[in-house]
């Protein structure tokens, strides 16, 4: 099995040569003082933790599996005792409110260096990196007394918290929960309900486990409008007596991937809980920790892209098979490396790794902004990743199947067998198309609640600022890339108005049309990313740089992209002019037999 290795020249290489992060930084308040030097410390303690701690319990992480024994989880061996190290590197503090015990940092920097846990070990990262989400919904959302008995714990590391939407006869559509919060005489309520698919409902890692849980108070009204939300700890230590609080895991799933992370069915029996924000608000500040969760889920769908590919590559190099016709007419068995389809699925994992990874970044920085700029800064960013967030996270979540899965095709029989850890990549990778939303709903919340509602000029500041930068390129080298982004900009804008005038005689147009349409602006995004890339490099290049090969492979692949994978927006365009006729047409008896 190959050994996964931190990528942190590249990180850097998007970080500070490509998006221009010590400007940025020096720009914000949590980032005034985090030098670049400083980001390439925390970077390297980073991905050493990630190759040396976490990286080595992932196979075996995987076959061992997560327990569940009378109602307590117990994660794999070795998985509490990485937390321990994490938790004393000081690691969850980072980019969280200083005044809360946190280390002041901007939120991208956090999400710069998770990239290397995340692939070096996902399902120990699905016990250990939902805190931020938590703590971010609790400040934004919940009162001073909550704050102060919350939270510092959950900055600390000490406790751990979760995220309930998710009840046995509803999945995604929110409007169909019915866990319900009666009022107590003390200000508290007693939360009765069952919630599933609860990542982390019950663990070993921590002493206190914090439930966050969408809720009706009994006067609710009907639909997402009457969903509230509560804190609700497994360990009542605000109660005289301090016991535990009245909620149950009753089984964990058994699952295709993730085997290790314990997914938890969970039973809030009168639980004692308290009201964050409003009522009836529960959603929208529940949205604080979810528009989180999807970023880091495009950035785990990412971040297994860039493990298949150091696996494949590592090996492509090694094994020797035929005759390549790019090798030499003398001699034995060539590398696989040589051979042309092989390259074909090389260069296609590297470009969803590369242009992926700033795709991911370029979204932190309106993260970062939305959170520390000024109020209009803030309003600015908010709309962009309106825009970006469901991009990112569905075009890399499908993405991100297809690297590892050409993973396995690259290294054949020994692909599916489980030494090289490509079959489990391809297993664990799979949920990111399936939660915090499936591409379907990405798709939706994309076309239908935004660019065809009120967000259409969220689509055209973007599209502005790819075609003025477009505008800008001189590099003769750049030329036909430039040329083909532009064209698929228009196309990209030229296929919104098709979506809204056909949306406008036909209220299925826009459901039958969604995922062609995310993956189309993923394909476009993306291509922005690896114009930014290329441009950069060009320039280095051209001004003499000593790493003429990384400049120059910056470039290849960038022209891989627009040659090879950039041109699929064409079949999805077309799919989306044929709108949704033959989706609709069918009579529902004549898809099948009854079963």
């Amino acid at each position: 099995m190959y050994s996964y290795k931190s990528p942190i020249r590249d990180v850097r290489f998007c970080m500070q040569e490509v998006l221009g992060f010590a400007s940025h930084y020096a720009s914000l308040p949590a980032g005034a003082d985090v030098s670049p030097t400083d980001v390439d410390v925390i970077l390297k303690a980073a991905g050493k933790f990630a190759e040396e701690v976490l990286a080595p319990l992932n196979h075996s992480g995987d076959e061992e599996g997560a327990h569940f024994e009378y109602g307590k989880v117990r994660s794999p061996q070795g998985f509490v005792d990485a937390y321990k190290q994490y938790v004393d590197g000081g690691w969850p503090r980072l980019a969280n409110p200083e005044e809360q015990g946190g280390e002041t940092a901007p939120y991208s920097l956090k999400l710069a260096m998770s990239e290397f846990m995340q692939a070096a070990n996902h399902s120990w990262c699905m016990y250990a990196l939902l805190n931020d989400g938590a703590i971010k919904t609790l400040m934004s959302f919940a009162d001073a007394k909550l704050i102060e008995h919350f939270v510092p714990k959950l900055v600390s590391g000490e406790w751990l918290g979760t995220m309930c939407l998710t009840e046995p006869h509803c999945g995604s559509d929110l409007s169909q929960i019915r866990t319900r919060a009666e009022p107590r005489d003390d200000g508290s309520y007693a939360v009765i309900g069952t919630k599933i698919f609860i990542s982390s409902g019950e663990q070993d890692f921590s002493d206190n486990i914090v439930h966050l849980v969408l809720a009706r108070l009994p006067d609710a009204v009907p639909g997402t409008r009457g969903i509230s939300l509560f804190v609700v700890p497994k360990m009542d230590d605000r109660s005289a007596s301090g016991n535990a609080n009245s909620l149950r895991c009753l089984s964990i799933e058994r699952k295709m991937g993730l085997r290790a992370s314990a997914t938890c069915v969970m039973t809030f029996e009168g639980a004692r809980g308290w009201l964050v924000g409003e009522p009836g608000r529960g959603l929208n500040a529940m949205f604080a920790f979810i528009n989180n969760s999807r970023l880091g889920t495009a950035q785990q769908a990412q971040a297994h892209a860039e493990g298949a590919f150091q696996s494949a590559l590592a090996y492509a190099r090694e094994r020797l098979a035929g005759r390549s016709p790019l090798a030499s007419a003398s001699g034995g068995p060539s590398a696989l490396i040589t051979h042309p389809d092989i390259r074909r699925m090389l260069l296609t994992q590297k470009a969803i790794a590369e242009g992926g990874r700033a795709l991911v970044l370029y979204c932190a920085k309106w993260v970062d902004l939305a959170d520390s700029g000024g109020a209009e800064q803030r309003a600015s960013a908010a709309e962009r990743l309106a825009v970006l967030t469901p991009i990112a996270k569905g075009a890399l979540s499908e993405w991100a199947g297809e690297a590892t899965d050409l993973g396995i095709q690259i290294l054949g029989g020994h692909g599916y067998m489980k030494e090289w850890g490509l079959e489990q990549r391809v297993r664990d990778v799979r949920i990111t198309r399936i939660y915090e939303g499936t591409t379907g709903v990405q798709g939706m919340d994309l076309l239908g609640r935004k660019l065809l509602g009120p967000l259409r000029h969220g689509l055209t500041d973007l599209s502005d600022e790819i075609l003025t930068f477009c505008r800008q390129v001189t590099a003769a080298e750049l030329k036909v890339m430039i040329a083909r982004l532009t064209e698929a900009v228009k196309t990209w804008l030229a296929l919104t108005d098709l979506a809204a005038e056909r949306s406008a005689a036909d209220p299925a147009f826009a459901g039958s049309v969604a995922v062609d349409y995310l993956l189309l602006a993923g394909y476009v995004s993306v291509g922005y990313m690896f114009i930014l890339s290329a441009q950069v490099a060009s320039s280095k290049l051209a001004d003499g740089a000593t790493e003429e090969a990384f400049y120059r492979a910056k470039i290849q692949t960038a022209q891989f992209y627009f040659d090879k994978l950039l041109p699929r927006i064409h079949a999805h365009a077309s799919s989306i002019a044929n709108g949704s006729e033959s989706l609709t047409g069918m009579p529902e008896a004549s898809f099948g037999l009854e079963v």
